[in-house]
């Protein structure tokens, strides 16, 4: 539902990392803003955004905006919003072949559109941990001279590179030889294949499925690295052969599955190693020294996100009052108990206090998964994308929510997946409010690789008078239907996260389940939205009265 125009002068945005369009549609319900520029890389999500903003100019890669050539096109840019990824050490982990996660860079890009544009304001969205020692910068050689401009804390920072059960003579000589490295490096490709069947090595039911399920691809890397001439004895290259020895004798029948796991680890803690030293060396971090109290670990300076940002925009020369807070979308009017990071930079001259808005529904007043799906119960959806034409919607009486979202006649994107045998079993032995935790053993097995450290988001069975969880890629989670035997659909899934229903998806299912759960609400990014306004305006008013 939109409210009536009124007749303020919109202030323009870009809106940068935009997805699907959440944040947009919610800044743009107000009538007191206009987005004229997008940035979005996914082509699914870029598809989905053109169709519900055919009025905005839709772009690619952030990274190759030219921020002059758009106020040139488009005037002065009055905000910047937007949310762009960023994953943090915590994703960094032994379980990967990388220290450093592309998507951390993307943060700087928000940044540099904020220093280059100078809007009156920004607003931020991200996950609440933005702001703990986890998410943080590694430092590079090109990072001196901004540390020392803005004053920005630095600390030295482990990048483990081996455990201590690994270690081998002339390692460190290994990690400090680049072109050694790359000599000893496999490909992206033939890494991700053997690091699938290592993951499953310790469930032998899923490695015996693993095993056989990537025979074709696993086999052709085998011939062609056991084709590849070795140069030397060393102990990188003779654990490679290993492994892959003994996959294609396990194909042979001459090693037993058992013996798989200790066969390919060295191979694969040696390929995460070498990975990740070709990282640092790729870029240009500082290393300070190298440890091997654990293992060996690779000491380099790191300075935290949330610092890297506020002492750049909250600067004299950027003049930005900072205000950072995690809000609950249930307080705003959302389904769900939802919890994201909001930070709002406005400029010191326009507002020097930043403030939030505060949330209109108490805990007893939360809009529940019954207001936002309740009235589609009995509509059956459908299961294949060519049929998704279109259902009409019988004329009922509804009114809050559900009226707030029913704002059209067709209901598109009220698709789901097939239920299989074993899961419609799980289905109709889940009650409401319970999840996979609940199930008997015997429905517990050929699933997870360990069944007991399954979340409790995995096969949730949704409480009809309650506002449900964190609204993620339900198709991956499982969720359940309330009443109903069958997983929660994507516009069921866009309800839950206030996607009116003349928004509509595009892509694939998968694609469109992502998408809803990747979304800001836009019913809180609207009272965010409102409450900028009001801040920008008083401004506004005060410079038109004199």
């Amino acid at each position: 539902m939109r409210e009536k125009c009124n007749t303020m002068e919109k202030y323009s945005v870009i809106d940068l990392f935009a997805g699907a369009g959440g944040l947009s549609l919610g800044f743009e319900q107000t009538n007191k803003f206009t987005i004229k520029v997008a940035f979005e890389n996914n082509p699914n999500m870029q598809q989905t955004y053109k169709k519900n903003h055919p009025a905005v100019d839709v772009r690619g890669d952030v990274c190759s905006a030219n921020y002059l050539e758009i106020q040139e096109q488009y005037g002065k840019i009055d905000v910047v919003i937007g949310g762009p990824p960023c994953q943090g050490f915590s994703n960094a982990n032994r379980q990967k072949n990388h220290a450093i996660s592309k998507n951390n860079m993307l943060v700087k890009q928000y940044i540099r559109a904020v220093v280059e544009l100078q809007p009156k304001a920004f607003v931020m969205e991200n996950v609440s941990m933005l702001k703990s020692e986890v998410h943080r910068f590694y430092m590079e050689e090109g990072d001196k001279e901004i540390i020392q401009r803005y004053n920005i804390s630095v600390k030295k920072t482990p990048i483990h590179l081996l455990d201590k059960e690994f270690v081998f003579d002339g390692v460190l000589d290994l990690v400090n030889d680049k072109k050694k490295i790359k000599e000893l490096l496999w490909n992206e490709f033939d890494y991700s294949e053997l690091n699938v069947i290592y993951k499953t090595a310790k469930n032998l039911e899923k490695l015996e499925v693993a095993l056989e399920k990537h025979r074709c691809k696993l086999e052709k890397i085998i011939q062609k690295q056991l084709n590849f001439e070795f140069e030397g004895t060393d102990i990188v290259s003779a654990k490679s052969r290993e492994a892959f020895v003994a996959i294609a004798d396990y194909y042979c029948g001459k090693v037993p599955i058992n013996n798989l796991k200790t066969k390919i680890e060295p191979a694969i803690m040696f390929q995460r190693m070498l990975g990740k030293a070709m990282e640092i060396w790729e870029q240009h971090l500082i290393v300070e020294e190298f440890s091997d109290e654990h293992g060996i670990d690779a000491i380099v300076n790191s300075y935290a996100v949330y610092d890297y940002l506020e002492n750049i925009l909250g600067s004299n020369e950027n003049g930005y009052a900072i205000k950072s807070d995690v809000l609950c979308a249930a307080k705003y009017g959302a389904p769900q108990k939802r919890m994201r990071f909001i930070l709002m930079g406005i400029k010191k001259d326009i507002a020097p206090i930043v403030a939030f808005p505060n949330g209109s529904f108490d805990e007893d007043q939360y809009n529940t998964v019954k207001d936002a799906i309740g009235d589609l119960e009995n509509i059956n959806p459908v299961f294949d994308l060519d049929k998704d034409k279109g259902i009409f919607m019988p004329k009922i009486e509804v009114e809050g929510l559900t009226q707030k979202l029913r704002d059209s006649d067709v209901l598109y994107n009220h698709i789901t997946t097939k239920t299989t045998p074993i899961a419609m079993e799980r289905f109709r032995s889940i009650k409401q409010g319970e999840n996979f935790h609940s199930l008997k053993s015997d429905l517990k097995t050929n699933t997870y690789t360990d069944a007991s450290r399954t979340q409790n988001t995995i096969y949730l069975r949704l409480m009809y008078d309650a506002p449900c969880g964190t609204v993620v890629n339900v198709r991956k989670s499982m969720w359940i239907h309330p009443t109903k035997d069958r997983a929660v659909s994507v516009r069921e899934a866009a309800r839950l996260q206030t996607f009116p229903d003349s928004f509509i998806f595009c892509g694939s299912k998968d694609q469109q389940y992502q998408q809803v759960g990747n979304a800001v609400p836009p019913i809180m990014a609207k009272s965010v939205a409102k409450k900028l306004a009001s801040l920008i305006n008083g401004k506004d008013k005060k410079q038109q009265e004199t």
